[in-house]
């Protein structure tokens, strides 16, 4: 199998159709281990039906069109992609409740060369069926490593794909050790992604790995609510704030059952975090980059006694 650019550019990614219901959130937020305490309040508003709030990382998971990669027509060895970045726009707060429309389509393709594999660039879409408004934005790069060697490639690629954000070099302001739960994987898994390298002891094996992985998206779930457990949570009161953005490098896998370590430094609105599993000394997001802003929803003390 060889990828063709023209073909593959045009390549037309099936619009997805979900009814998110508040069952589908709490799912989702226990796949990423929020409950794990039962007296944290916090982490109770995102398992529990009053009050329920939505993950801003959930963005990962709504109107998923599927493992289109998978199809032969496309030219991609699909037993060989590794997801190498993640970003997510959050446009308004995460509905509890809604029908969404995903639109996934191609943004771009980077021939490595033979041998070194091909990047491939998505954007997803995602809107309310009924308003037609916006919810966010995905963007994703997918590492092809079996499929270096692109035919049909332009001279040069009109897309201008930014570096990744470098860390600072001070200590961090903020390491939130998290567990990660040994059946993560299993949980996670009911959110969308069937994948059987993430719950099967023989698949995993033949890709390579002594046991199921994590899902990497279940990784940059964790990494978020490290996020909000350092800078949200805790913020000034009458002012609840939220991940406006967030995104981040895939740089190794993460096993079920593991500490995740994660680094924030935090300049004014502005995050930058990495994470890690420091029992195996090994970095598994990187250049990490978030936004976080007051919520939507919420108003300050001072607005809500001036009845702004």
């Amino acid at each position: 199998m060889t990828i063709d650019y023209r073909k593959l550019m045009h390549w037309k990614i099936p619009i997805a159709r979900q009814h998110v219901r508040p069952q589908d959130c709490i799912l989702y937020a226990l796949g990423v281990g929020l409950g794990a305490d039962p007296l944290d309040r916090d982490q109770l508003h995102y398992v529990y039906e009053e009050g329920l709030r939505v993950l801003p990382t959930m963005a990962t998971v709504l109107a998923y069109p599927g493992f289109w990669m998978k199809m032969p027509d496309t030219g991609i060895d699909w037993t060989r992609v590794v997801h190498a970045e993640q970003q997510v726009i959050v446009h308004k707060p995460l509905p509890v409740c809604a029908r969404l429309i995903g639109d996934t389509r191609i943004v771009d393709i980077v021939d490595k060369g033979p041998d070194k594999g091909a990047l491939i660039y998505q954007e997803r879409v995602v809107t309310e069926e009924d308003s037609g408004e916006p919810v966010c934005t995905l963007r994703m790069t997918t590492m092809c490593r079996g499929d270096g060697g692109v035919q049909n490639m332009p001279a040069a690629s009109v897309h201008m794909h930014p570096a990744p954000t470098p860390l600072p070099e001070r200590p961090a302001d903020f390491c939130i050790d998290l567990p990660i739960l040994s059946q993560a994987a299993l949980i996670y898994r009911l959110s969308g992604d069937g994948n059987p390298l993430h719950a099967d002891p023989e698949v995993a094996l033949r890709a390579g790995f002594p046991r199921p992985i994590l899902h990497g998206l279940c990784t940059f779930g964790v990494a978020g609510h490290a996020l909000l457990k350092a800078l949200c949570w805790s913020s000034e009161a009458g002012r609840r704030m939220d991940i406006r953005s967030i995104g981040a490098r895939f740089s190794a896998p993460v096993y079920p059952g593991e500490i995740l370590r994660t680094e924030i430094w935090h300049d004014g609105n502005q995050v930058a975090f990495r994470s890690s599993v420091p029992q195996r000394g090994v970095v598994v997001l990187n250049n990490g980059a978030a936004v976080i802003a007051p919520h939507a929803e919420t108003k300050t003390r001072k607005e809500v006694l001036h009845g702004a």
